[in-house]
């Protein structure tokens, strides 16, 4: 089944305008399964570059699977607050990268300059490379046509969110709710004694995010918990994610064949 027709080279300007938008998560270094979920509809196809299998060896080969259907957008999580690496996931063609376990305003900012090229930023230009190929050659040009989205997971930058919001140049923010929980107190995510302060941190984070005119994402376990985050003031939201879904349908089909009640 194929769901709307989302076009890739308006990804950024609609996130920049706090669009609604729906992303899919890939964990598995597969470009045949990764250019099949990009058929499907989803606005962007995230790709993990920190705790999946995909090393930034894998990287461009995922960029050039979303690609192949003309439909999501090519998003990558870099593995830290790394300029050579957030270079490195833009110069193989990502649309925006996500950047993880960002503590303050300060390592924001290093994030969203290492995104742009000077004078406001530290990116090299990369010349003949994938991101050429989609977005030119001009700096300028290049620096409108990719997004910074840094992560909100920790201590820190719950202390620190009104200042990171305030970045000058940053895209979006996006809530690592698995990490943020831990830090929350939660011995495991999911743990029911964090609930009520994890709740009370992403209502602070989706009104900070909106006052400051920025994107407010979050990483959901399914579509139905998707809906509800939109529905309560998230502008993006990120469903699932091939490994998780893969096992999922397995387990499903061995039970129906076996008759085993689920």
């Amino acid at each position: 089944m194929s769901i709307g027709r989302p076009d890739p080279g308006t990804f950024v300007a609609r996130l920049r305008r706090r669009e609604r938008l729906v992303g899919y998560w890939i964990a598995c270094d597969n470009p045949v399964g990764t250019e099949r979920i990009a058929g499907v509809g989803y606005d962007y196809v995230g790709v993990d570059g920190q705790h999946g299998v995909l090393h930034p060896a894998g990287w461009q080969s995922a960029m050039l699977a979303v690609d192949a259907m003309g439909r999501s957008a090519g998003v990558i999580r870099v593995p830290a607050v790394d300029p050579i690496a957030i270079g490195a996931a833009l110069d193989a063609g990502a649309r925006a990268v996500i950047v993880p376990m960002v503590n303050d305003a300060r390592e924001a900012s290093v994030a969203v300059r290492a995104c742009r090229h000077w004078p406001t930023g530290t990116r090299s230009l990369g010349g003949p490379v994938r991101a050429e190929l989609r977005m030119g050659s001009v700096p300028g040009d290049l620096d409108q046509a990719v997004a910074c989205i840094v992560m909100i997971e920790t201590a820190g930058a719950l202390e620190d969110l009104a200042a990171i919001c305030a970045v000058p140049g940053l895209d979006a923010v996006y809530v690592g709710p698995a990490d943020l929980s831990v830090a929350l107190g939660a011995r495991y995510f999911g743990d029911p004694a964090a609930d009520e302060s994890l709740s009370r941190a992403l209502k602070e984070i989706t009104e900070t995010a909106a006052r400051a005119g920025v994107a407010c994402g979050i990483h959901c376990p399914d579509g139905a918990t998707a809906a509800a985050r939109l529905d309560e003031g998230f502008t993006f939201a990120t469903v699932s994610s091939d490994i998780t879904h893969l096992r999922e349908a397995a387990a499903h089909h061995l039970a129906t064949a076996l008759g085993v009640p689920r």
